[in-house]
């Protein structure tokens, strides 16, 4: 089946290549060392606030961190550590089902110095598609690791900071995702907006006007 035709049949989620009248109206680039620096001083910022916000009940509650040398600090550390790689994976593999479940193109996967990514370079996705795709960690690592972090308050304060700790990673790694996302609601708002997302590069496409067009 060709490309447009799948495109078709799920309700028009992608364009197999960019449609006549289309500029591109933006574009950028995670490995761009400018961007891949900013976007990581932002993920830091990020991360601090969520976890000093995480060790404020702990005073309020006046928890005592017992056992603080004992095998419970390795078991925490341990969990930690293969809870942040697994994450990692986790979170472009949902990217890659979103993208996979909405245009069933070939993916591509990678890391670079600046960022982890997935995307879908073979085609232009519609704008509600890529709100999607973008949201889809974000979503759902969110949901899962809030309530986690909470049950684990009443476990133990080191398994607690350390859920927190991977939650603030979360939120920091999405920073590049909740950019996106941002744009494409409140700046980029028609719904004929394509966007070719390689992994690390976004470019993002609109319908000229006649009067761009006249020019």
């Amino acid at each position: 089946m060709k490309n447009n035709e799948k495109s078709a049949k799920i309700g028009k989620t992608f364009e197999a290549e960019l449609p006549a009248g289309y500029a591109q109206v933006f574009h950028i680039n995670a490995k761009d060392k400018k961007i891949g620096i900013l976007f990581n001083a932002v993920a830091l910022v990020i991360m601090a606030v969520v976890v000093v916000l995480a060790a404020i009940p702990l005073f309020a509650f006046e928890v005592e961190f017992t056992e603080s040398t004992s095998p419970m600090l390795l078991i925490t550390y341990t969990v930690f550590f293969v809870s942040l790689i697994a994450y990692i994976v986790l979170h472009e593999l949902v990217h890659g089902a979103a993208y996979k479940m909405l245009t069933g193109e070939k993916l591509t996967f990678g890391l670079s110095w600046s960022c982890a990514f997935c995307g879908v370079p073979t085609v232009f996705t519609y704008r509600k598609t890529a709100l999607i795709a973008l949201a889809a960690p974000f979503l759902t690592f969110s949901v899962l690791l809030v309530p986690v972090a909470i049950a684990l308050f009443f476990v133990h304060p080191l398994l607690y900071i350390a859920c927190a700790t991977l939650f603030a990673l979360h939120l920091g790694g999405c920073a590049g995702d909740l950019y996106m996302m941002i744009l494409l609601l409140f700046k980029f708002k028609d719904k004929k907006l394509l966007m070719k997302d390689t992994g690390p590069e976004q470019f993002l496409y609109l319908p000229e006007s006649e009067e761009q067009r006249d020019k």
